[in-house]
C-alpha cells in the first residue's frame, strides 16, 4: 500500500512528489473551494489544503492524506484560474511588470494528527506585449492554472526571477513538504 493519499489531480504535484521518491496513490478530493475574501492569500491556501485534506481524510480515516492548493495574488487580490482566453489576457495583462506573491498551502492529515502550512515566493514579470501575452495563451498552458501562467512551461519565459522557492510556485514546496510528512513518519528516497 502507498504512504499516503495525495488529495490532488495535479500533474506538477504528482510529478515533484515522484521524484522526490515518494510512495503515494492519488484521489483527487471534491471540497467545497468557495472561500471568504477576507482571507489572505496565504490563509487561503492553509484553508483549501486543509478541506481537501479532510475531505479525502473523511472517506479513508485510517490513512494519511496530503492536500494542497496554489493562488496567485497581486495587489492583495488574489487570481484564480482563468475561465477563458480574455480572462487570461486580463490576468496576464495585470501581471506584465510586476511583482505578484504565489502561495501553496499544505495540509498533511491523519485521524490522529494534522500539519498544515503555506509559503509564499514572489515572482517578478517582464513587461510583456500584448502579442506575447497572445502567444502565450495560444499554446493553451495558461487555461488551468492559478494567475493563467504555469512557470515550469512555456510560462518561463515571462518571469524575470523570483525571490523563495520555485517548486512552490510549481504548486508544491517540495523540501517543507518533506519534512512535513516526516512528522507523520513517512520518508521519501532522501532520510532527512
Amino acid at each position: 500500500m502507498a504512504d499516503f493519499i495525495l488529495a490532488s489531480a495535479s500533474p506538477r504535484r504528482k510529478e515533484i512528489l515522484y521524484n522526490a521518491g515518494f510512495s503515494f496513490e492519488i484521489i483527487p478530493s471534491d471540497a467545497d473551494e468557495n472561500i471568504s475574501e477576507a482571507l489572505t492569500d496565504e490563509e487561503t491556501v492553509k484553508e483549501l489544503a486543509k478541506r481537501k485534506a479532510k475531505f479525502i481524510l473523511d472517506r479513508y480515516p485510517d490513512r494519511i492524506v496530503f492536500g494542497c492548493d496554489t493562488v496567485v495574488a497581486i495587489d492583495g487580490r488574489i487570481l484564480g484560474k482563468p475561465e477563458n482566453a480574455e480572462d487570461a489576457f486580463r490576468m496576464l495583462k495585470m501581471l506584465s511588470g510586476k511583482t505578484h506573491r504565489v502561495s501553496t498551502g499544505v495540509c498533511v492529515m491523519s485521524a490522529e494528527k494534522e500539519l498544515c502550512f503555506s509559503d509564499a515566493t514572489e515572482v517578478v514579470f517582464y513587461e510583456l506585449s500584448d502579442e506575447t501575452i497572445r502567444s502565450y495563451i495560444a499554446t493553451g498552458e495558461c487555461c488551468d492554472k492559478a494567475g493563467a501562467y504555469g512557470i515550469q512551461g512555456y510560462g518561463c519565459v515571462l518571469v524575470k526571477e523570483i525571490k523563495g522557492d520555485y517548486f512552490s510556485v510549481m504548486g508544491l514546496p517540495v523540501a517543507k513538504a518533506a519534512r512535513a510528512l516526516g512528522e507523520f513518519g513517512i520518508i521519501g528516497k532522501v532520510e532527512l
